[in-house]
């Protein structure tokens, strides 16, 4: 006990403690009238002590006397502490809201003594902080009659002889206490009683209605004490299974194994998991800190035929039934490697294991893997133990495979068919009310509904490969013009005597293809020669191989070259697809990370495309923030941000071709567009469109425009180094040059405005550009340095 002298040291409580054994010695008055001599007797030498040292019944606080009153004290407890029950029975004598114990059975001295020297007994689950509370709370119940039932199951934690923590539940016994206001003591009300029934948190009412020490607790109480070291167990496991699996970290994986040792009894245990493929027929590993699988020995999947034997496959997947391996050397010495598990437990030094399957009505879902590194101490008999825990594992696991299951389809959602935040909300109202029609209807399917802003203003611009058909159907020729000459190789290396007319043959349909490849490659030809590879050259060549042993090293050459997954050469092809895709990538990249700043400055719908370069929309309006805050200064600050956004995903590309394997250009254009319009959702593309016939003209614009012509020539509007402005009307030719003379006073546009007419697109006349050429920057040191872009390409190629 420290240095504390008296019991209420260091207490704050409305309870001032006295230790008293007046209630139990009113029990002994009663039975010293009793007619049987022994009880009678008995009770009468108890009050003689007690008469002899008044202080056990009139209460006292000083915690000397219980050192020197230990004799008597024993003596009066001695019914209530059967010496014949005293190494069975759990049980203390002691005060409430106080780890001051003043006597025990020998039981409970024998399980604190094998704790430790250094062990202090502390009941776990006192609510220190709301200790006072609970204090005025026993008053209002003893002194008032208001059943407040606040009691809460307090437990002692304390290691056994293993060091494993074993759990201990207090029943309190109160039949010896009593409770008596002093003059400090203030009458409570029911007025006083309703106000705190609202404010279990407020402490200064409580000190207020009830001051410190302004009642008086005389007595003592009896805990009674059980090991529930297997039912805390389960509750704790069920209790950790309930937390987030995302909030999983060390301490909580350490946790769940020493729970599993308390219910086992098992110092040292480990537990890990694995999941089951169905599909595959294969076990995984489940990620998140400390997630193991002993199973399959943390490879990221194994087949199901690879982890366990034909016997143990049948037992947990057939028959949900558990498996254990109580010695796993044993075992080893006998199977070595032809028992999986076996194999897998003795290369990770595991002595013995049970296997336990996670099986719902729908089957198996994964196997959770109790392990030991010391044999027999896991084995058939304690298996049985994880009856009672199964339920709350599969629970578990059904829970997280119903949330990885929304997770895989939110990150579907996100990623193939994503519905932009902006306009989310309009979505989860219309499914809200989908399925209150659906609860309405009784399992008849509503129709959901149509999903439509109106009045808003559209925004559009590309950055596109120039002359990217071009470059793929030259790559293409020269991918095919390779793997002929390939053939003609192996050809040309056959024997004299071998000199078939059909090899000769083979060599002029092989000269044709070439000429063609040359002169007049068509869309077919590709598919024509990859038929010719496949049906007539490598039948032939595996026939050399095989039969004539020809030209060996001249058809492995040719077989190397090959794509094994597209059957044929495929390296300049390659080299355009992967440019194609890092600029997709780092362009498509660099307008996402933009747009996080320009939802900030005002919420609208973005989308964006990979095509041979990078297209994005955008709508912005009153109808998609749901606010009544939208103004056109919004409107022109996007259109001037996109403008600025393509001018930097253009610089760029040029500052890292460098990266690209082939030397590609690109253009970029922006489309105009001044009306207001509607855009509708449509359900079967899962898409926006624009609504209404007149509305339609803009998306035929927006798919023809940037190969449209400047009118009585035959120059395409969008050109390599120069930004295109597409519009109709005169006042967005007067807002962009704004924007265009801006970005010329920040060196990022050139003086070379040309304002341009256009030749008619089909159905759509009056379109005008405005056409500025870019100035690409380069920072070299602290100084920037300017391109034109014929100065940058030559710099590139210098």
């Amino acid at each position: 006990m420290g240095n504390i002298l008296d019991i209420n040291d260091n207490i704050n409580s409305p309870l001032q403690l006295q230790l008293s054994f007046n209630k139990l010695l009113k029990q002994y008055e009663a039975l010293s009238a009793s007619d049987d001599y022994s009880i009678a007797s008995k009770a009468n030498e108890i009050l003689k002590i007690a008469d002899t040292y008044p202080e056990l019944r009139e209460g006292f606080s000083d915690l000397s006397l219980l050192k020197t009153r230990e004799k008597e004290i024993r003596a009066i407890l001695q019914d209530t502490f059967s010496p014949l029950l005293t190494k069975n029975e759990i049980k203390t004598a002691s005060l409430p809201f106080h780890d001051l114990i003043f006597n025990a059975s020998e039981r409970f001295k024998n399980i604190i003594k094998t704790a430790g020297n250094d062990f202090q007994v502390h009941i776990k689950n006192m609510p220190q902080d709301d200790i006072y509370i609970v204090a005025c709370t026993i008053i209002l119940n003893f002194c008032y009659g208001y059943d407040l039932n606040f009691r809460r199951p307090f437990y002692y934690e304390i290691p056994d002889a293993n060091g494993i923590l074993r759990y201990y539940k207090i029943l309190y016994n109160a039949d010896f206490c009593e409770i008596i206001p002093t003059d400090k003591a203030r009458n409570i009300t029911r007025q006083d009683f309703e106000e705190l029934l609202d404010n279990f948190d407020n402490i200064e009412l409580w000190k207020e209605k009830f001051p410190p020490h302004s009642y008086v607790f005389k007595g003592f109480v009896i805990s009674n004490i059980f090991d529930v070291t297997d039912d805390q167990s389960i509750s704790n496991i069920k209790s950790s299974l309930i937390i987030d699996e995302t909030c999983m970290d060390e301490s909580f994986v350490e946790g769940f194994h020493d729970i599993f040792s308390s219910l086992l009894g098992i110092k040292g245990i480990r537990v890990g998991f694995s999941s089951f493929n169905r599909e595959e027929k294969t076990f995984e590993r489940v990620y998140g800190v400390g997630a193991n699988s002993f199973l399959i020995n943390n490879a990221n999947s194994k087949s199901c035929e690879d982890c366990l034997c034909e016997w143990s496959y049948h037992k947990i997947l057939k028959e949900n039934s558990y498996i254990s391996i109580s010695d796993v050397d044993k075992n080893y010495k006998v199977y070595k490697d032809k028992i999986p598990q076996i194999a897998a437990l003795h290369q990770q030094g595991i002595k013995s294991a049970i296997f336990a399957p996670v099986a719902n009505d729908d089957g198996l879902m994964g196997i959770m893997e109790i392990v030991s590194y010391k044999p027999y101490e896991l084995n058939s008999i304690n298996a049985n133990k994880l009856v009672d825990v199964m339920p709350f594992i599969v629970s578990a696991v059904e829970r997280s495979v119903y949330e990885e299951q929304n997770l895989i389809e939110a990150i579907i959602q996100q990623e193939c068919t994503s519905i932009h935040p902006s306009v989310s909300w309009k979505f989860k109202k219309a499914a809200k009310q989908f399925l209150i029609e659906f609860q309405k209807s009784k399992g008849l399917k509503p129709s959901f509904s149509e999903i439509v802003f109106d009045n808003v203003y559209p925004l559009y611009g590309q950055i596109d490969v120039k002359g990217s058909s071009n470059v793929r159907n030259k790559a293409t020729q020269k991918d095919l013009a390779l793997q002929l000459s390939l053939v003609i190789n192996v050809l040309d290396k056959l024997p004299q005597e071998e000199q078939l007319p059909i090899y000769e043959q083979l060599k002029f349909q092989i000269e044709s293809y070439n000429t063609e490849i040359n002169t007049n490659f068509k869309v077919d030809t590709e598919q024509e020669l990859t038929i010719f590879f496949k049906q007539d050259i490598e039948p032939l060549f595996q026939f050399f191989l095989e039969k004539k042993d020809f030209a060996g090293a001249e058809i492995e050459e040719y077989f190397n070259r090959i794509d094994s997954n597209l059957g044929v050469v495929y390296h300049y092809r390659k080299n355009y697809d992967d440019t194609i895709a890092l600029i997709n990538k780092n362009m498509s990249a660099l307008i996402d990370e933009r747009q996080s700043d320009a939802q900030r400055m005002y919420p609208h719908f973005f989308e964006r495309f990979k095509t041979d370069g990078v297209e994005h929309n955008m709508y912005i309006g009153e109808s998609i923030t749901k606010e009544e805050s939208f103004n056109p200064i919004y409107l022109y600050n996007l259109r001037l941000w996109q403008l600025q956004v393509m001018y930097e995903m253009e610089n760029d590309f040029y500052q890292n071709q460098h990266e690209y394997p082939i030397g590609l250009d690109v253009a970029s254009m922006i489309l105009v567009f001044n009306q207001p319009l509607s855009i509708r959702f449509r359900m079967d593309e899962k898409q926006f469109d624009v609504d209404g016939t007149y509305n339609a003209r803009y998306e035929v614009v927006k798919k023809r425009v940037d190969k449209a012509y400047i009118k009585g020539t035959e120059e395409r509007v969008t050109t390599k180094g120069k930004m295109s402005i597409i519009y109709s009307q005169k006042e967005d030719e007067t807002e962009y040059l704004k924007y265009v003379r801006f970005m010329q006073s920040k060196n990022q546009f050139a003086d070379d405005v040309e304002i341009l007419e256009l030749q008619d697109l089909q159905g759509v006349t009056g379109l005008k550009a405005i056409r500025v050429s870019l100035i690409y920057q380069k920072k070299e040191g602290d100084q920037n340095t300017f391109y034109t872009y014929d100065d940058l390409i030559k710099e590139i190629k210098a």
